[in-house]
C-alpha cells in the first residue's frame, strides 16, 4: 500500500503573531513553527497501516526553512518524503502541486489534516479529489481498510456517519483517528538520511491575493458590577450590542 500524506509548516499555536506595519505581511521573524497537528495524526495513521509493509511518503510545499518539519515526518515514521520548492500563496496553489505529483506519482490513500492550524479553511483536501476526480471524505475520526476498500468514520452534527469508499482518496484526519507518535532516537537518526526530494512547482494561474490581515480586537478591561445591580448589567451588554 502507498500512502501519500499532505503536511503543513505551521505557526506554533502558542506563538505570538505580528504583521507589518501596514498589515500585509505575515512577520515569521522569532515565530516557531511545527508540524500542524491535524497532519501529524494523519501521518500517525499511516504509518500504523503500513506497519505490515507499505510506504509513506509525505509531502510539503514551502522553502527550505520547512526542512526540519519534513524530517519530523520522516522520524515519526515516513519512508521518504518530497518538497515542492515554492511559498503555498493560496488553497488552490497548494492543492494544484499535490494533485500534479500524485498524477505522475499514483498513491492508494492521500491523507491530510481536516484543516491547517493557521487557516483553518479545509480546502486543500477536497481540492486535491476534485484535481484528481477521486472521492474526498472530511472530518475522519477512524480509518480502515479492508481490501481495495476503506471504511471511515466521519464526524458530523449530532453523532457519526460510517462512509465505505473506494481506493483511491482523499481524506482528512480529526482527532481520534490515531494518537500522536513522539520519534524516538532511533527514527530521528534514520530520518537524517531518508530521501528527501525537492521539486519545482507547476505554473498555476493566481486566483486569489490576500489584501491585509486584522488581528482580533484587544479584550476590554474588566467591569465590575455589583451583585445587587443586575440592571446596571443589563443595561450595559445593551449598549455594547453584546445582546439585543
Amino acid at each position: 500500500m502507498k500512502i501519500l500524506v499532505c503536511i503543513s509548516n505551521v505557526p506554533d499555536t502558542t506563538a505570538k503573531i505580528n504583521f507589518t506595519p501596514d498589515n500585509k505581511e505575515f512577520v515569521a521573524a522569532g515565530v516557531t513553527f511545527i508540524l500542524n497537528p491535524y497532519d501529524e495524526i494523519a501521518l500517525s495513521r499511516a504509518v500504523d497501516l503500513t506497519a505490515g509493509g507499505g510506504q509513506v511518503t509525505v509531502i510539503n510545499i514551502g522553502d527550505a526553512a520547512t526542512e526540519p518539519t519534513i524530517r519530523k515526518a520522516l522520524a515519526i515514521g515516513a519512508t521518504d518524503a518530497v518538497r515542492v520548492n515554492a511559498q503555498p500563496r493560496d488553497s488552490f496553489f497548494v492543492a494544484s502541486q499535490i494533485a500534479a505529483y500524485v498524477k505522475n506519482n499514483p498513491f492508494d490513500i492521500i491523507l491530510c489534516g481536516r484543516e491547517s492550524a493557521d487557516h483553518n479553511g479545509s480546502a486543500v483536501p477536497t481540492m486535491v479529489a476534485e484535481l484528481l476526480g477521486i472521492p474526498c471524505v472530511l472530518f475522519a475520526k477512524s480509518l480502515n481498510v479492508e481490501g481495495s476498500t476503506a471504511v471511515l468514520d466521519c464526524e458530523i452534527e449530532g453523532g457519526k456517519e460510517v462512509v465505505e469508499v473506494p481506493l483511491p482518496f482523499v481524506a482528512g484526519a480529526s482527532e481520534g483517528m490515531a494518537e500522536w507518535k513522539i520519534p524516538n532516537m532511533r527514527g530521528i537518526m534514520s530520518a537524517r538520511t531518508k530521501p528527501l526530494s525537492v521539486i519545482e512547482p507547476v505554473e498555476v494561474p493566481q486566483l486569489t491575493r490576500h489584501q491585509s490581515y486584522d488581528k482580533p480586537a484587544a479584550r476590554s478591561a474588566v467591569k465590575m458590577i455589583s451583585a445587587d445591580d443586575a440592571e446596571k448589567l443589563f443595561q450595559i451588554i445593551r449598549e455594547e450590542k453584546k445582546v439585543i
